[in-house]
């Protein structure tokens, strides 16, 4: 056997290891990557800092292009010069190879409406602050990053706003953004792993679920889908703006609110948020906190769906959300040790923290008021 064929049989073992659970897949993923960065020499990691660079923009480019559409709709193969009529484009611009092409599972992805409003979300609005940061930083004499109007983000952007101000402003902007959060709710469901059915008992009051900042709604859908007996009792809240993209859901109702004012649903059961505090340093973090925490009844409980990072051994999707936080926000993805004193502070205590995407350590935590 020589060496080709021993590298296809271990892709072969690898690939099925992937295939007997969601965990395998990422604990292959990892491994894989870990693997290039040990033997890759000095000539090939450089090839693949450059070769990073060029990825997000290439790919936006075909995007643009229509690209991985135009593949995936066309079940045969096509030539490079079929390819170039259809998008109107120099074949030499979209040439890679003399071959024909046909799409796989990566086109299929980026094909999707909403991952390649990931694409474009990350390109468009968090690229411009992530290439800023080394010289913000540089700027500041490397400190810490609180305020919110002054980030890496407003340099990019050359904006005085806070970004939630501005992104909206500019429709190419906010609906990648949009979209990117909708692809999101793709994941497994957190309502999996947290015991929602017996945390609900026998609650009898008027509303059972408030999504704060649901965006369009995906969470309150979602949920009101594997619980239908909740149709009537979930309440989804954002600003007007985001509520502009939220289609009607029979059975849910939606409502404009400002999560830094007074919250107007009173003695709910669940109060969640998701993806919210990650997007707030610590006085607006807990201004949020203190406006739930008095609409609260004796029987409502708060939900927390963010990243909760261990403190030691931090995934790289974790710290890379972090660092855009940082970036765009100046606010930040946070510890169990983090969320237990800010939650502190706030005057809650954690019940419990359940994970349900341990790659990403995307988890729901339980509080209530002390």
């Amino acid at each position: 056997m020589n060496h080709q064929e021993k590298i296809d049989s271990l892709i072969h073992q690898l690939q099925k290891v992937s295939e007997s659970s969601t965990e395998a897949r990422s604990a292959t993923i990892d491994a894989v990557r870990r693997l290039e960065h040990d033997i890759e020499t000095e000539e090939f990691f450089n090839f693949r800092l450059q070769r990073l660079g060029l990825l997000l923009p290439v790919t936006k480019i075909a995007q643009d292009l229509k690209l991985y559409t135009i593949l995936v709709e066309n079940k045969a193969p096509l030539i490079v010069a079929d390819i170039a009529t259809k998008v109107n484009a120099a074949p030499l611009l979209i040439q890679t190879d003399v071959d024909t092409f046909t799409a796989n599972h990566i086109t299929r992805i980026l094909a999707d409406p909403l991952y390649g409003g990931v694409t474009r979300h990350t390109f468009s609005n968090v690229g411009p602050g992530l290439n800023a940061l080394p010289d913000f930083l540089k700027e500041t004499k490397y400190q810490d990053i609180d305020d919110a109007l002054h980030t890496p983000a407003q340099k990019a952007f050359n904006t005085p706003l806070h970004m939630f101000q501005y992104l909206p402003s500019i429709p190419e902007r906010w609906e990648p953004l949009q979209q990117t959060m909708a692809a999101i709710v793709r994941r497994v469901p957190w309502f999996t792993v947290f015991p929602f059915k017996q945390e609900l008992a026998s609650f009898q009051g008027e509303t059972t679920f408030v999504d704060i900042g649901c965006g369009s709604g995906h969470q309150s859908r979602e949920l009101l889908g594997a619980f239908p007996e909740l149709y009537g009792k979930i309440i989804g809240e954002d600003l007007q703006q985001a509520l502009a993209h939220a289609a009607p859901f029979d059975g849910v109702q939606i409502q404009a609110y400002d999560f830094f004012t007074p919250q107007p649903v009173k003695n709910a059961k669940f109060y969640y948020m998701r993806h919210i505090l990650h997007d707030w340093p610590e006085p607006k973090a807990l201004a949020i906190l203190a406006n739930i925490k008095a609409a609260m009844g004796s029987e409502s409980q708060l939900l927390i769906d963010e990243v909760v990072i261990p403190n030691m051994g931090a995934h790289v999707h974790s710290t890379l959300l972090d660092l855009i936080m940082m970036a765009s926000l100046a606010a930040l993805e946070r510890t169990a040790d983090d969320w237990k004193r800010l939650l502190g502070k706030a005057g809650f205590k954690i019940l419990r923290i359940d994970t349900y995407l341990p790659r990403v350590q995307a988890s729901i935590i339980q509080a209530v008021p002390k």
